[in-house]
Order: structure tokens, then sequence, then C-alpha cells
């Protein structure tokens, strides 16, 4: 197995994505959770995280892809 970043954000969107993930049966962990949220300056993309195994990879890849889709879509909405 080899492990594959699928996401980098803020910490929130992350645990959003994992959460969802593993709602759907995708295991995943949050990378570099502590150090995205205290990183030196500003980052706004946040700098934390989701990592899944290659064999999940395209089932989070769809996943992952909605969850951006429906976040711009209520941002538009306002």
């Amino acid at each position: 197995m080899k492990a594959i970043e699928i996401y980098d954000g803020t910490l929130f969107d992350c645990q959003m994505i994992k959460n969802i993930l593993e709602i759907e049966g995708v295991e995943s962990f949050l990378k570099d959770e502590i150090i995205g949220t205290r990183s030196y300056g500003w980052r706004p993309e946040g700098g934390v995280k989701v990592v899944v195994s290659d064999s999940d990879y395209e089932k989070a890849k769809l996943i992952v892809d909605e969850y951006e889709k429906s976040k711009h879509e209520d941002r538009n909405s306002y």
C-alpha cells in the first residue's frame, strides 16, 4: 500500500473530508494536522493534508471533488 495525499487545505475542511470518506468506507488520516494550524505566516490553503491509500484513491478523489463542488456552490448561493 502506498499513501497518497489527496487534499491540502484547512484543518476544518480536512476534518470534514476525512469524516465523509469514513462514512463512504474509505480509510484516511490527516497529515501535518498540528503544523498546518501553527505555521509561520498566514497560509490560506491551510497546510493540513488528507491521505488515503492508493487502492482507495479513485473513490476518494470522486468524494473530494464532490465536496469541493458543493463548497463552491454554497459560496455562490449567498
